[in-house]
């Protein structure tokens, strides 16, 4: 046959784009096979997101996974789609508006929608297409949106359901107001960031002229909304003051002083300002001594008009400002001091939360918590790493009702409609005739506010099969099999959906949850806009290619520990891809004239044996890695048999056979190594996708062997019983022990690779692998460049040799036939007394008691180390000087 030649150089960007075609186009995306299926649902990125490094790890991740699986045969789906993202989206598409000179108001909101539509297609493209240029393997057929047409009725379903049930109402109560969004939040939505600010203690007059009472707050401006001041029932110095009232400064009103045993004595003065309409430990306490509730804030943050004119329409920066200078100016301000605090702050907008009382729609979340938790006991759920469960366990232990209401455009609309004449409530799976509504005429107003964006997230695994219709889809594929995500959605995603599952479906949704690492630079710092660490995976697949970034990122990702890289991690990947590319275009081009055989009537050397023992016994361990989610472990033990075993010793062994003159012995080798290539690049798909298809296009067909036209479609490498040869493999290990032992001194003593080397092998008579060394000589020869090995249990002449020790042998190589003997020993002798000194320097600081009682534990145990490698090096180098000299 003719030699195959793939280009000379290793270019990713020349073939990416057309296999991804070739597979989308093939339908290879789609699940087919037989038995139980694998699926995986992709946590929806926000629509008018980009993706970022963690979205790249998550995916990269997914993908291995799915085409694991679906090389196993199994009828494997990855569902996509994207979130609708209600806070996120509507503040990009007002600032679009306000660039544009205009508003949400002034154009409606039907007008809004309809535009927030044309943008979400617009940011649509741009995600998808950046998913498809990582190699995401999704089923684009069966792609989903939050609020496409099925998703909507699912929330619908769901959402009636549970009022029908009891399980939604509707009431006034504190909740997280975002003054950026101008909506409310759920609990799982505030992010705590430590602040410095003030502790400020205010002076409040009692009424009746006999002293005062101090408070301390770390917002002075709520002060205008104060409504009691709250004292410990057992607190001596206030015993006598309770049941009087205060005059509260900067107001002309009177509030009590009550007693209850929440407040904490040593905090301030232990005495405390309750504002139960601005703080949810107050509004507790306000209901427990039926205390007014005054809002002091407009939605926008803003004050009101419940404060004196002077604050009305202040943000809450510069009320606080003004509040503390009329305190100071009327005597009643004390002191102020530093004070670091835990501060809330939107997850979406970043600014600081404000309890507010509003009037919301809320889920009681306890009865579904149960079941969730149940779940989790049952085995039905099960973490990656398992220390997540504590999480998800402490999470549902401790849950709240949520907050599922938000004061948006964009989103879900809440299916309740009031008529204001009646007073009736009517919460309906259909939309009322157009004649009934208010805007055209009728009696029927809509609630004007829409859902949380994760209540739609929540039905996600279900809804997107098609529920609450009985589909086929629904059928065949639900409950899907793995989660993977990141850890900081366990409450806001996970949990939610194991909750959901158990109380549409009766059935968890998944079974595995594999909670992904974080990226962090290498520094060990998040990734961030504000750092500039960020880095662009489009970037990375323009640079190196897209199996650069998910080999990498494979294997880096350790389970349960944080991924340090930064862009020249990547050259990882990209190396490993030269290397499989050179390999194969070295093979493919070695073609040239011969004949492949089948399988079947070759004869197998001890060195075959042992390749196919190692491809066996790597086959084996990914298969267990991936049973258990260690990708890294899979990608690592991959890596090591293509690049060490197959090309390195393998490949480098065969060219005693690809260089001889027997043809016969030619074509045998040649169709062993493009064997070994074949399954090679089954074992590796997953990890490194498109080089391995662009390669395997271009494989000849060894007689008697089918395989598939596309490798997407292949089987995956299996452990073949008749493969195991342990004892080869135990040969093999000594020959490749001599060979490094050989190459390290040639190393040291910088030997020319040119520059041929003899050595003797000496074992002791129960040395089991002596015969095997010596019956390889030929290749030890070619793999050390030697000219003469002897081998043998007698005592050999050592002139002029030095000694390396084996496991059961020793090898004397002459290196002094080799090298500038009196170089050499000047060499030696400089690295000796240098070795030495840094031996001295590190017993000397290991021999001070004050170095070993202040440094950690972790730096005393490396120095004792760098010790040993000292000592150890050290002794060698008087060895090798003691031999030669």
């Amino acid at each position: 046959m003719e030699a195959i030649e793939l280009a000379k150089a290793f270019d990713p960007a020349q073939f990416e784009d057309r296999i991804y075609a070739m597979w989308s186009e093939g339908g290879y995306f789609a699940p087919s096979g037989k038995g139980a299926p694998f699926v995986v649902v992709i946590p929806p990125p926000n629509v008018t997101g980009v993706l970022h490094l963690g979205h790249g790890l998550n995916n990269s991740l997914q993908d291995l996974m799915v085409r694991y699986h679906r090389m196993l045969g199994k009828p494997t789906l990855w569902v996509p789609g994207c979130d609708h993202a209600g806070i996120a989206t509507q503040n990009i598409v007002e600032k679009r508006l306000r660039d544009e000179g205009t508003s949400r108001e002034e154009l409606g909101r039907e007008a809004f929608i309809d535009y927030t539509w044309k943008v979400k297609h617009e940011h649509h493209t741009v995600i998808t297409r950046q998913l498809k240029k990582i190699g995401a393997s999704c089923d684009w057929e069966r792609e989903r949106f939050t609020l496409d047409e099925g998703l909507s009725r699912a929330v619908r379903e769901v959402f009636v359901q549970l009022h029908e049930k009891g399980l939604i109402y509707r009431g006034t109560y504190l909740v997280n107001w975002s003054t950026g969004a101008q909506t409310a939040l759920s609990d799982d939505e505030v992010e705590f960031k430590e602040v410095n600010g003030r502790l400020t203690y205010i002076s409040y007059p009692l009424d009746d002229g006999s002293g005062t009472v101090q408070v301390a707050t770390t917002r002075p401006e709520t002060m205008l909304g104060d409504t009691a001041v709250a004292v410990h029932p057992e607190d001596d110095r206030y015993k006598n003051l309770v049941g009087k009232s205060v005059r509260l400064p900067l107001t002309d009103r009177l509030i009590p002083i009550i007693a209850d045993e929440y407040v904490d004595r040593e905090f301030g003065t232990g005495a405390v300002k309750i504002t139960p309409a601005h703080d949810q430990n107050d509004n507790e306490m306000g209901r427990r001594h039926d205390l007014e509730m005054i809002n002091i804030l407009n939605v926008d943050g803003t004050l009101n008009d419940n404060v004196p004119d002077k604050y009305r329409a202040m943000t809450v920066p510069d009320a606080r400002k003004a509040v503390v200078a009329d305190l100071k100016a009327t005597g009643a301000f004390v002191r102020d001091e530093e004070h670091i605090h835990q501060i809330g702050h939107c997850y979406r907008t970043g600014v600081p939360i404000e309890p507010f009382l509003s009037e919301q729609w809320f889920v009681r979340m306890g009865p579904m918590a149960e079941k969730a938790l149940a779940a989790w006991e049952a085995g039905d759920i099960v973490f990656y790493p398992k220390r997540w469960e504590n999480t998800y366990k402490n999470w549902l232990n401790n849950i709240r009702d949520w907050c599922i209401s938000r004061q948006l455009w964009w989103g879900h609309r809440i299916p309740v409609w009031y008529n204001d004449e009646t007073g009736e409530e009517r919460c309906s799976r259909e939309d009322p005739d157009p004649s009934e509504l208010v805007e055209n005429g009728g009696k029927w107003r809509q609630d004007p506010d829409v859902l949380d964006t994760w209540f739609s997230s929540w039905l996600w695994p279900f809804s997107v099969m098609g529920w609450p219709d009985e589909t086929k889809d629904l059928a065949d594929f639900y409950p899907t099999t793995a989660l993977v995500t990141g850890y900081d959605i366990i409450f806001f995603w996970v949990a939610r959906m194991i909750m959901a599952g158990m109380e549409f479906t009766g059935k968890a949704p998944f079974r595995d949850v594999y909670i992904t690492s974080l990226v962090r630079d290498k520094q060990g710092r998040k990734m961030s806009k504000s750092l500039g660490n960020g880095i662009d995976p489009l970037e990375i697949v323009d640079q190196y290619g897209a199996d650069a970034l998910k080999f990498t990122l494979a294997f880096l990702a350790a389970q349960g520990q944080d991924v340090l890289i930064d862009r020249e991690s990547f050259g990882l990947g990209s190396r490993f891809g030269n290397k499989i590319w050179n390999a194969a275009r070295y093979l493919l081009m070695n073609l040239e004239g011969r004949t492949l055989q089948p399988m079947s009537s070759l004869s197998l050397s001890d060195v075959d044996r042992w390749i196919f023992h190692r491809l066996n016994e790597t086959v084996e361990s990914v298969h267990g890695a991936m049973a258990v989610y260690r990708f890294n472990e899979a990608a690592q033990l991959s890596y090591e048999f293509f690049w060490n075993d197959f090309c390195d010793w393998y490949i480098e062994a065969s060219k005693q056979s690809l260089y001889s003159d027997d043809d016969a012995e030619k074509d045998r080798i040649v169709t062993l190594l493009v064997r070994v290539l074949e399954e090679s690049l089954r074992l590796l798909h997953p990890f490194m996708s498109f080089i391995t298809e662009e390669i395997y296009q271009q494989l000849p067909e060894i007689p008697e062997s089918t395989r598939p036209a596309v490798l997407i479609a292949a089987e995956y490498p299996t452990v073949q019983d008749e493969r195991r040869a342990p004892e080869a493999a135990l040969a093999f290990a000594s020959l490749q022990e001599l060979v490094r032992l050989v190459r390290t001194l040639r190393s040291e003593f910088t030997v020319p690779p040119s520059q041929k080397v003899r050595f003797a092998v000496r074992s002791e008579i129960d040395f089991a692998h002596l015969e095997y060394l010596r019956s390889h000589s030929n290749l030890i020869g070619l793999l050390t460049t030697a000219q003469e090995i002897s081998f043998g249990t007698d005592e050999v002449d050592r002139a002029g040799s030095v000694t390396v020790v084996g496991s059961g042998f020793e090898a004397y190589v002459y290196v002094r036939d080799a090298i500038d003997l009196d170089a050499e020993l000047k060499k030696l002798r400089s690295s000796v007394e240098k070795t030495r000194k840094l031996l001295q320097q590190s017993e000397k600081k290991l021999d001070n008691p004050g170095f070993l009682s202040n440094a950690s534990g972790e730096i005393v145990e490396k120095e004792r180390g760098k010790r040993d490698e000292f000592a150890g090096k050290l002794a060698k180098l008087q060895e090798y000087l003691d031999e030669l000299a």
